[in-house]
């Protein structure tokens, strides 16, 4: 009996030594003063969340955008209204150039109950320090209340043989809004043109830049609608263009 008795003094001396070495106080103290709170803080160029919805495909997620200084962000933490950490986001190593600006997503559960549980509404906190020390705070509120959709005009949903030249998108959307989006994305395998634009809340059309559109190609077209808070709720719909091989 008297061998284990031994060898567990041994290793609680080991280890008591090892805690008190000069490496293992220097990593500690390293680590206290990367905790260190900064002597002051300033807002955040961008600090907001919001609430976006796909009408369309009956989804919905919660969109985090940050935007430090000039410096990047060694470290951001994000609370919710109930002081749950929901971001903590620490850059490791001497050399680190931290990041500047962050846009993050949460997951699109099947129902929405479950999503704005996770997130509820009320004024969340967000705090950051940055490389050179200073520290940045910002709140931003969620509401879950999001802006009624648009509805599309021209051209009408899943529409064929749509000039590719002189196309001006026509929707309409309810009066009070912040802004519109339109999005258009060329579908199908090796297709990447995309274009977006964030226009007045009052507009109600968009001319699509001739040369963006091919003959014979289906694009994707989206409208979002962003009410005052910055909540938004997008619907979707494809159009294919005039001019493919079979009309040839």
């Amino acid at each position: 009996m008297l061998k284990p008795i031994l060898f567990l003094a041994l290793a609680a001396a080991l280890l008591a030594a090892q805690c008190g070495s000069p490496a293992a106080e220097a990593e500690t103290a390293s680590q206290q003063e990367s905790e260190a709170e900064p002597e002051s803080y300033e807002p955040f160029e961008l600090a907001t969340m919001r609430l976006e919805q796909n009408a369309t495909d009956g989804d919905m997620e919660v969109v985090f955008e940050v935007t430090g200084g000039d410096e990047g962000l060694t470290r951001l933490k994000v609370v919710s209204p109930g002081g749950d950490m929901l971001i903590d986001y620490t850059s490791h190593g001497d050399e680190s150039m931290g990041i500047r600006k962050f846009i993050l997503e949460s997951p699109e559960p099947g129902d929405a109950g479950s999503l704005k549980m996770a997130f509820p509404e009320g004024a969340y906190q967000f705090t950051g320090i940055d490389t050179e020390d200073n520290g940045f705070k910002g709140e931003s509120s969620l509401s879950h209340a999001l802006p009624a959709t648009a509805s599309f005009l021209k051209p009408e949903p899943e529409a064929e043989n749509v000039p590719a030249e002189g196309l001006v998108i026509q929707w309409e959307a309810p009066d009070g809004l912040s802004a519109c989006i339109v999005e258009v994305e060329a579908e199908g395998e090796g297709q990447s043109a995309a274009i977006a634009a964030t226009l007045p809340g009052t507009v109600r059309s968009f001319a699509v830049p001739d040369g963006f559109l091919q003959p014979g190609t289906e694009y994707k077209v989206a409208i979002g609608t962003v009410a005052e808070g910055g909540n938004r709720s997008f619907v979707e719909t494809a159009f294919t263009t005039a001019g493919g091989q079979e009309e040839e």
